[in-house]
């Protein structure tokens, strides 16, 4: 229940945000891929890439890569370390001033639970962000001055439902949802603490425990710096889920 009480939160504050801003509605398509890699019972590495594009794959939004060493607790809780690489290009209506580069480090911890038949996941996630800072000169030409830092958290409630079987096991059709709001604290926050909100939703074919493929409709909505400007991006995903299990070769 708190869960949904924090959720329904979120979607208030992003209403009422919504009526105070300048938004840009636009098209993304992002296609992704992740895995999680079992080396011992307690060790795994993480892996993950996404090939994010604007107006429906004509042009570059973002390339993100991320790595990470999984530790996984005793009931199967799971802890991640990791660092990511993040490409931001200009796009759509309110483009940034250059492209730059992001890196990230990144914590997360997860823990998965059930509710009947809806298998039920929570993530949370802390980032230290160091983005490159472009100056314009008096000759107007931007140069790349420094990295600033910043501080963010997210949490993602994910619920997902078997729709052709009664569990989630091998060769199921399933749907599932998410929603994910990210909030910026600590020096540096400016007028935007709500960072951006992911509602997602999706059909998705469980190949077995450790492959599914999802195509869905994410809800992604940004705010930016100045507290003033938004996006509000219609996104197709296509997203694969690709784990290896050392821990069963020979």
């Amino acid at each position: 229940m708190k869960y949904i009480i924090l959720s329904c939160v979120v979607l208030f504050v992003q209403l009422v945000d919504y009526a105070q801003k300048d938004i840009a509605t636009q098209e993304h398509g992002w296609i992704m891929y992740f895995g999680n890699h079992r080396l011992t019972e307690k060790w795994g590495i993480h892996t993950e890439y996404q090939w994010r594009r604007a107006d429906y794959f004509d042009r570059w939004q973002q390339s993100l890569l991320r790595l990470g060493v999984d530790y996984y607790g005793k009931n199967n809780e799971q802890y991640t370390l990791g660092y990511g690489w993040i490409r931001s290009y200009q796009y759509g209506d309110q483009p940034i001033a250059h492209n730059l580069n992001e890196h990230r480090i990144w914590e997360q911890f997860i823990v998965k639970g059930k509710l009947g038949r809806v298998d039920l996941h929570h993530r949370y996630r802390l980032e230290q962000r160091f983005l490159e800072n472009w100056v314009k000169d008096a000759q107007g030409v931007y140069n790349q001055d420094c990295f600033v830092f910043r501080n963010r958290v997210r949490y993602r409630f994910f619920a997902t439902v078997p729709l052709s079987k009664k569990e989630l096991t091998d060769n199921t059709l399933f749907f599932a949802a998410y929603d994910e709001p990210f909030l910026g604290f600590g020096k540096g926050t400016q007028k935007n603490i709500l960072d951006q909100n992911r509602l997602y939703f999706a059909l998705g074919w469980m190949f077995n425990k450790n492959v599914n493929v999802q195509l869905g409709y994410l809800n992604q909505y940004i705010v930016k710096t100045d507290g003033i400007k938004a996006e509000r991006n219609h996104t197709v995903q296509l997203g694969l889920t690709y784990n290896l299990d050392f821990r069963t070769q020979n």
